[in-house]
């Protein structure tokens, strides 16, 4: 056993964490030790485990710890920081941990009172004029995994040069076990009242008549969805009883994503069973939500970008002069037309909503096609499950009392403005270097045509400035695909877009058909990449 690895041991305030390293084999303990855990979205990501290269009570000081120094230097200390979590794995100890750090530093600290959705932390950092707030979660990742999610600047997501300046003060932290620790009582739940009296705000339409049924994907948003329909005068709600409590283990899905395939089944099946009008999934911490409808096939999830510019039409009708709504470059190329339709400026940024809320002034609204959504940017800062569960069932309702329905709605899009259809390919690889060897083989074969069209290779990565990013986008003039590595899972993600013209409603199937075919051709190419 190295030095390192056992100085590391004896240094690790957790005893199960040193008896787990303790156990360890030479090459497992050479893995742990081969790189610590490095800011990426937000913050750490990964495995539940001991060791630099994991998510434990030892990183979770040190990081926290760097995390103050930092404050510290800018004149923050002694100001306020908002600690949450989830009901991870850990989450429980790695909040009390993180919080009781920051109590040791100084610093005033408010530890929501039990797990929570991320989106609270980001409210609570902006209610209060905190400094920072911490969430402990892994989002949607796998069971395995936990995390650590920095909010700065309101309560927006971190962005470079913060990350890596905090991570350089988190490498000249010295041993965990030496950190200054003080007592931290949990606060009340005053902040999650404020936060649901908020959201009970938000509908812009007088009927409240919508079935909702609703999954919580074993997550903690469950309560607080209930709670914030309910406040918001939404009462017909029925709930996925298997996946409505915390389970950190999600048994009844492979992946808790509700992206992913089969994870909403439950969810639909509910919802044909009880004849809803609406089906609603939250991600494990909240902060996402996919929407179900039924059609004429049965009921099916709205892919992220037909909730984003249905969401945007509902915000936009109600919106302040010069409003501005936001995408990233992965999303359709509707919202552009849609706001540019209603008298609205939009924009696009980078994938991620540490750079949506940054967007400009005016923002009203902004999604990105991975289901998050930004309801209310003047108060939450980031995506934000819970909320756009309450605008989505204002907008169903208010549908409803028209004689019509969301589908309708997107309908009357792609008589407007072209029917936009789209679909996503997401190679998950064992391997991450597999990743870095299909980007390098597009790049040395750039595609001039696809699916019968003309395409034009643009490469982000040859960029500069802030919209430089490890992305391929292939452009034609009714084609659309973005190729890029994901940036919290090892896969490499294809974001494919047709749009086909429509003359009526008489011929919605068969540019649907068209669409189909395209599309088709498009997957073929991602798959083969």
């Amino acid at each position: 056993m190295s030095d390192v690895v056992t100085r590391w041991i004896a240094e690790d305030p957790d005893p199960q964490s040193r008896a787990e390293l303790a156990s360890l084999s030479a090459d497992e303990l050479a893995h742990r030790f081969s790189a610590p855990l490095s800011f990426g979205t937000a913050g750490l990501r990964g495995p539940v485990r001991a060791g630099p290269n994991g998510m434990n009570v030892a990183v979770v000081v040190r990081t926290t710890a760097g995390l103050s120094a930092w404050l510290k230097d800018r004149c923050l200390g002694g100001s306020t920081v908002v600690v949450g979590r989830d009901a991870r794995h850990g989450s429980e100890k790695f909040a009390l941990a993180a919080a009781e750090v920051l109590a040791g530093a100084g610093f005033s600290v408010v530890l929501l009172p039990r797990p929570l959705p991320t989106p609270i932390v980001a409210f609570a950092v902006r209610r209060l004029r905190a400094a920072a707030g911490v969430q402990i979660t892994a989002s949607h990742n796998p069971a395995s995994d936990n995390g650590y999610k920095v909010y700065l600047d309101g309560g927006a997501q971190l962005i470079s040069p913060s990350d890596r300046e905090i991570e350089a003060a988190i490498a000249a932290v010295g041993p965990a076990h030496l950190v200054p620790r003080s007592p931290v009582i949990p606060a009340s739940d005053e902040l999650v009242q404020s936060y649901l009296a908020r959201v009970a705000s938000l509908p812009r339409g007088t009927s409240r008549t919508v079935r909702i049924a609703l999954t919580a994907m074993h997550g903690v948003g469950g309560e607080t969805a209930v709670a914030a329909l309910g406040a918001a005068g939404f009462t017909d709600i029925h709930t996925v009883a298997s996946q409505f409590r915390p389970d950190p283990d999600f048994p009844t899905v492979e992946f808790p994503n509700p992206e992913e395939p089969g994870a909403s089944d439950e969810l639909l099946a509910l919802a044909d069973r009880v004849d809803a009008d609406l089906a609603l999934a939250l991600d494990p911490d909240a902060d996402r939500l996919a929407v179900g409808v039924p059609g004429p096939d049965g009921w099916r999830m709205l892919r992220g970008d037909e909730t984003g510019v249905l969401l945007a039409d509902h915000v936009l009708a109600c919106a302040p002069p010069d409003p501005l709504v936001a995408t990233t470059i992965v999303s359709s190329d509707l919202l552009e037309k849609l706001a540019s339709a209603r008298g609205a400026r939009s924009a696009r940024t980078l994938t991620g909503f540490k750079w949506l809320v940054r967007a400009g002034h005016g923002l009203v609204y902004a999604y990105e096609e991975a289901i998050g959504h930004c309801v209310d940017p003047d108060v939450v800062r980031d995506k934000d499950g819970i909320s756009a569960a309450v605008v989505a069932a204002d907008l169903a309702a208010t549908l409803r009392s028209e004689g019509s329905t969301l589908l309708d709605r997107l309908d009357d899009y792609a008589l407007e403005f072209g029917l936009h259809a789209g679909d996503q390919v997401s190679r998950r690889v064992a391997d991450i270097s597999e990743i870095e060897a299909m980007m390098q083989r597009l790049r040395a074969n750039m595609p001039t045509e696809l699916a019968g069209e003309p395409v034009r290779a643009t490469d982000l990565a040859e960029l500069r400035g802030s919209s430089r990013t490890d992305a391929v986008v292939l452009t034609g003039s009714s084609v659309r695909v973005v190729v890029r590595p994901s940036g919290t899972e090892p896969k490499l993600k294809c974001y494919l877009e047709v749009v086909v013209g429509a003359p009526d409603r008489e011929g919605l199937g068969a540019a649907r058909a068209t669409a189909r075919q395209r599309l088709a051709v498009l997957r073929d190419f991602a798959h083969a990449l």
